[in-house]
């Protein structure tokens, strides 16, 4: 997003908890050191929210 430089997974926080999510980020950010070559550094957000949408006509 920001340049190539920054990962975004959106999560269902029915699947994933907030321990997971840690997690999860590190495991991305550990493949991408230990199977590319990039300058610089390389930013994983995991996103864990919950939307209530509601329309009124």
């Amino acid at each position: 997003i920001s340049a190539g430089r920054e990962i975004r997974v959106i999560v269902s926080p029915k699947h994933v908890d907030d321990l997971s999510s840690i997690k999860l980020a590190r495991d991305i950010a550990t493949k991408i050191e230990s199977t590319m070559q990039y300058p610089g550094t390389i930013k994983v957000n995991v996103i864990r929210e919950t939307r209530a949408i509601e329309f009124a006509k």
